[in-house]
């Protein structure tokens, strides 16, 4: 139950980081739009959560927040540029801090305040 949480929260912090930025580059609203925007990153995530074997210890944050989020910027911009998205160096910056906040911000919340670690399930 732990594991799905923190699954959900990276997917949820991955499309606010979508959701924010296409809505301040007023990319347009349409699902297909941030579906294209997402995907790359959500891989990523999926690639990081593999790789750190996140289900095992979802709430660390070394290694599996740090693992989760270089994984979700790294890959997310590769696939980017794969898919012919393209990317620049700002968004690489901008996605990196925006990332690193909230997926290694979330855990270190539900690690240090005992307030919300006893409201995570599981």
């Amino acid at each position: 139950m732990r594991a799905a949480f923190a699954v959900l929260a990276d997917v949820f912090f991955v499309l606010a980081f979508v959701v924010i930025g296409r809505a301040s580059h007023h990319a347009g609203e349409s699902l297909a739009g941030a579906a294209s925007t997402a995907w790359p990153f959500l891989a990523g995530l999926a690639i990081g959560e593999l790789a750190t074997r996140a289900w095992r210890s979802p709430f660390t944050l070394v290694p599996t927040g740090v693992g989760v989020w270089l994984a979700t910027v790294a890959a997310g911009q590769v696939l980017r540029v794969i898919s012919g998205q393209g990317t620049e160096f700002a968004f690489i910056g901008v996605s990196a801090a925006f990332l690193g906040l909230f997926l290694l911000g979330w855990r270190v919340v539900a690690v240090r305040i005992p307030a919300v670690r006893s409201r995570i399930p599981g």
